[in-house]
């Protein structure tokens, strides 16, 4: 089954004001001809509305790196999916291994945010991925069912078109170290295997399932032509114009 390529810029904790707008118009500018790939980049929250003012009615979607699951309430710092939306959010990532890990959100909440956002009408990224110990100790795969099973429970078939899945090693994040395109392709098939068996072949092949993980232009094409690697999820090289688009071109 022909599956479309998702191409994610995550911004993190970068830009400014001006510089967040400059981008993303440089990104919209140089989408004008792509006809293949969907794009999206995910600015800081004080950006959103800047950035998705600044490229309306370009190909490039504009997402959240993160919210709260409810619709409003005594939350203080926290945005809901409703005001993402109103900020000209269509998706927001859930579950990255930087709120994992270092924010310490556990696997609870983040079922919560997968329903809260699906609610709302947002796409969702939700992430998993094994720490470096994990996999050395061989249980990328135990770790990898426990993170979708529980990220993904009580979602509905139906559900699931809104969710995309991106695998990030744990251990490739903004180390330099990238998994192999085999290695890659191996969790992708065991991640669809694995959704199948919850939720059914015909939804299994139909879910995007995007690498994050170092992705670069110079490791991209090989990364993205793996049969069941959907897209990517890319980090610093999604700061800088060029090397975003040469990593969305890789995917055509």
């Amino acid at each position: 089954m022909a599956r479309a390529k998702l191409i994610v810029g995550n911004w993190k904790m970068y830009t400014n004001a001006k510089s967040s707008v400059e981008l993303a118009q440089a990104v919209a500018e140089g989408l004008k001809d792509n006809t293949q790939v969907m794009v999206g980049v995910c600015p800081p929250f004080p950006w959103l509305t800047k950035v998705s003012e600044a490229i309306k009615g370009s190909k490039l979607e504009v997402g959240a790196q993160n919210f709260y699951p409810a619709k409003e309430g005594a939350f203080t710092g926290e945005v809901s999916p409703g005001m993402l939306k109103e900020a000209g959010c269509t998706f927001s990532i859930v579950g990255h291994s930087e709120r994992r890990h270092t924010l310490l959100e556990p696997d609870l909440l983040l079922n919560r945010k997968v329903k809260a956002g699906i609610a709302a009408g947002l796409g969702i990224i939700f992430c998993v991925g094994e720490l470096l110990s994990e996999r050395e100790a061989g249980h990328t795969e135990a770790v990898l069912e426990f993170q979708i099973a529980a990220g993904l429970a009580g979602l509905t078939a139906e559900q699931l078109k809104l969710v995309t899945i991106a695998y990030e090693p744990v251990w490739a994040i903004g180390t330099g170290k990238v998994a192999t395109p085999q290695q890659a392709q191996e969790v992708h098939a065991f991640i669809r295997k694995f959704i199948a068996k919850q939720f059914g072949e015909t939804v299994a092949q139909s879910l995007l399932i995007q690498y994050g993980g170092s992705v670069k232009p110079d490791n991209a094409a090989e990364i993205l032509k793996q049969p069941d690697v959907d897209g990517a999820l890319v980090g610093g090289a999604s700061l800088k114009t060029d090397s975003f688009l040469a990593i969305v071109k890789a995917a055509y």
